[in-house]
């Protein structure tokens, strides 16, 4: 016996309302899935950031795959770590942080450097940027522990040693009492990088 063509319709109906459904219900998935993947981006970010002394943001408007990667190998290999990812992931991954600041420079296509040194990524970023040509590589700003720098600041601070180097060059200074060597190998990273960030903003100025 023929099916009327109202019951086909409402058959077919079903079956469209069944597929929208199921549709819908893994689109919520997948939203749900990349909404979980971005919270877990930003929080590995964040924890970065926060474990950082040095944060500086870089312009690379102009860098290839090649030389993205070649970035990302001299920064490891300086023992800082690097970052490309959207503007916004990074302004809510800073927010609240000692490197918040960085966050007046995220416009355009840019990348993080950070270092727990408070002069190596700075350091990494200058050269790479001078190796390539600023339109490719350019150095915006940063923050050196909660204190913000304009891209004279990072370029000036990336002239200065590392802290590992710094505090070599003053082991060497035997002239110097024991006890004044030993307090220096003791001091923190942040007070060296409260006197290096000073040091930039007068080269600087």
């Amino acid at each position: 016996m023929r099916q009327p063509l109202g019951s086909l319709s409402l058959v077919f109906d079903d079956q469209r309302t069944e597929d929208a459904v199921q549709a819908d219900g893994q689109g919520e998935e997948r939203m749900s899935a990349n909404r979980s993947a971005k919270h877990t981006r930003m929080d590995s970010l964040k924890a970065e950031v926060e474990a950082s002394s040095l944060v500086v943001v870089l312009h690379v408007t102009g860098l290839n795959a090649a030389q993205t990667l070649d970035l990302r190998r001299a920064m490891r290999a300086g023992g800082a770590r690097f970052k490309i990812g959207k503007n916004t992931l990074a302004r809510l991954a800073v927010k609240g942080t000692k490197a918040e600041g960085v966050a007046t420079f995220l416009k355009g296509p840019t990348a993080l450097a950070m270092s727990d040194d408070p002069v190596v990524a700075a350091k990494v970023a200058a050269e790479f940027s001078k190796k390539v040509g600023a339109e490719a590589c350019a150095l915006v700003g940063g923050v050196l522990n909660g204190q913000t720098l304009d891209a004279k600041g990072i370029a000036a601070l990336a002239t200065l040693p590392s802290l590992e180097a710094l505090r070599g060059k003053l082991v060497g200074l035997l002239v110097a009492p024991a006890t004044k060597i030993a307090c220096v190998l003791q001091a923190p990273g942040g007070q060296v990088a409260r006197v290096l960030a000073a040091r930039a903003r007068q080269e600087a100025a």
